[in-house]
């Protein structure tokens, strides 16, 4: 009777470190392959860093677990099986890395440029603007954010000729209606916008 509650307080003991990491690792797969971003006090935070932040909390929760087991009280205790089986845990590791691999390096060789723009909109609504560049054409995308500080997908979207990137040059215009809002792009001269899709920011 004693070991067997030995045993059952191990189990409460060990069981928030695994379950808080199987929690953790489906949010970083989910970020990590998404669009999203956060804006947190004015700073802009892309997805794979937000993936990135999670797979290590949770791998931080799953090292504590395997301590706590090498070195628990009782080594006679049989070891719980607590959350995910192992490969899948291992799979949802490999593909939050992944998606964090693949945001940060489309981020680093796109020399992205991320700009929260003014004024903002009803309700504390921003424009928050996303500019890469690569092979001598320039990607542009649009996210509405409101108080909660997070947008799953950009509002909208644009390509633009020669690595133009017509926020950074300050040839745009954004302008708050009622309840929306609406981005207008356009180039230069020598580099147009070839292609566009931008439709009305709302944060509701």
């Amino acid at each position: 009777m004693e070991t067997e509650q030995r045993w059952t307080s191990s189990v409460v003991r060990r069981s928030p470190y695994l379950a808080g990491a199987t929690i953790l690792l489906p949010l970083a797969t989910a970020a990590g392959w998404s669009s999203l971003i956060l804006v947190v006090l004015g700073h802009v935070i892309p997805a794979w860093v937000v993936s990135t932040s999670l797979l290590v909390i949770s791998m931080i929760l799953i090292g504590v677990h395997r301590v706590r087991q090498l070195y628990a009280a009782d080594d006679r205790a049989p070891v719980p099986r607590l959350g995910l089986p192992r490969f899948v845990l291992g799979l949802l590791v490999a593909a939050a890395g992944l998606g964090s691999a693949f945001g940060a390096v489309s981020d680093l060789t796109g020399g992205a440029d991320y700009r929260i723009l003014q004024p903002a909109g009803p309700d504390g609504c921003v424009a928050v603007v996303r500019e890469t560049s690569f092979l001598k054409i320039s990607n542009g995308e649009v996210y509405a954010v409101g108080r909660t500080g997070v947008a799953w997908r950009p509002s909208g979207s644009w390509v633009a000729d020669d690595i133009y990137r017509p926020v950074a040059e300050g040839t745009y215009e954004l302008r708050w209606s009622g309840s929306s809002g609406m981005l207008a792009v356009s180039g230069s001269a020598t580099d147009p916008i070839v292609a566009s899709e931008l439709n009305p920011l709302e944060c509701g």
